[in-house]
């Protein structure tokens, strides 16, 4: 029968209102699956729901580091710890309910009798991309449908260019490399990713690095996505062995270290895109946050900088 009318019968199941409103991912045997899938005997369903949605997506007077804006585009220096746009666990404070509000926006009304897909675009006005929510750095949205849809074809096709830094525990194998792997759901723990190689599950997921120095047990690094998948980054540099200092679901623990308490050092620092009706890229870039400058002065100071490749 139809996963939603499975679901629907069960003693503590959702009626199909409630699971069209609030899905916001359905797993059948470990792949993606829409409720109109059919499902059978010893078939495993996962979901994930979301509860007591909000009647509106409100503007709040959040203040905003504005890199560049003209009248398609905003791009702002997203700060440490707001998320990008309202989801479950996090309807206020995100970076939409600041633009609202700075674009000179009305409150955006919450519509239940719409597709999953619908009500997600509805609730992100303007996002074309997103940073994790303790990552902070260069994040560019549209003010408007036509600057959408051309921001959005250019990540679509990946063609832009988009640059992280990252101070790591460990140090990468190389000077310089690349990280192919696929990318799918840890099955222990659904808020993580794992990297994983000669499998067809998952989706594709490439990544370039530069390892551009050493502090003894820590190193900094650049990295430049080909894709974009979710934490693509930080499970990447976890699969090589160097996973992101004061990372809370990949990272080694702070604790006793001199970094005990440390936050996500992971920074958008640059993104090349085309704007709107633009024949030439524009580079965009955020400064380092003040987190990484606290962290590398310790590094300095108590460890010396080596440069890998570089003759002592």
């Amino acid at each position: 029968m139809r996963l939603d009318s499975y679901i629907a019968m069960l003693p503590d199941g959702m009626n199909r209102s409630k699971l069209k409103s609030g899905v916001t991912e359905i797993m059948l045997n470990g792949n993606r699956a829409k409720l109109s899938a059919k499902v059978g005997a010893g078939d495993q369903i996962d979901i994930e729901w979301e509860d007591n949605i909000p009647t509106d997506i409100v503007p709040e007077d959040i203040p905003l580091d504005i890199i560049y804006e003209d009248k398609d585009v905003t791009v702002v220096n997203k700060k440490q710890g707001m998320v990008t746009h309202p989801a479950s666990g996090n309807w206020t404070g995100t970076l939409v309910n600041a633009l609202l509000y700075h674009w000179g926006r009305t409150a955006i009304p919450q519509e239940t009798n719409l597709s999953a897909s619908q009500m997600l675009s509805q609730r992100r006005p303007g996002i074309v991309h997103r940073l994790d929510k303790d990552t902070s750095g260069v994040i560019i949205t549209a003010k408007n449908r036509n600057a959408e849809e051309w921001l959005q074809k250019q990540f679509k096709d990946r063609k832009l260019g988009k640059i992280y830094i990252a101070i790591v525990t460990g140090a990468p194998p190389k000077a310089n490399g690349e990280i192919k792997t696929q990318i799918i759901r840890d099955p222990k723990d659904r808020k993580r990713f794992r990297a994983v190689t000669n499998t067809g599950s998952g989706k594709f997921a490439h990544t370039l690095y530069k390892h551009i120095a050493s502090y003894g047990t820590y190193s900094l690094v650049a990295l430049k996505l080909k894709t974009g998948r979710t934490h693509q980054i930080r499970v990447h540099l976890k699969y090589l062995g160097c996973p992101i200092l004061g990372d809370p679901l990949y990272g080694r623990k702070t604790t006793g270290t001199i970094f005990e308490g440390a936050t996500l050092m992971l920074h958008a620092y640059m993104l090349k895109i085309r704007l709107p009706n633009k024949k030439k890229y524009t580079v965009f870039k955020a400064n380092t946050p003040v987190r990484f400058k606290k962290v590398l002065r310790v590094l300095h100071q108590n460890y010396s900088k080596e440069i890998p490749g570089k003759k002592k």
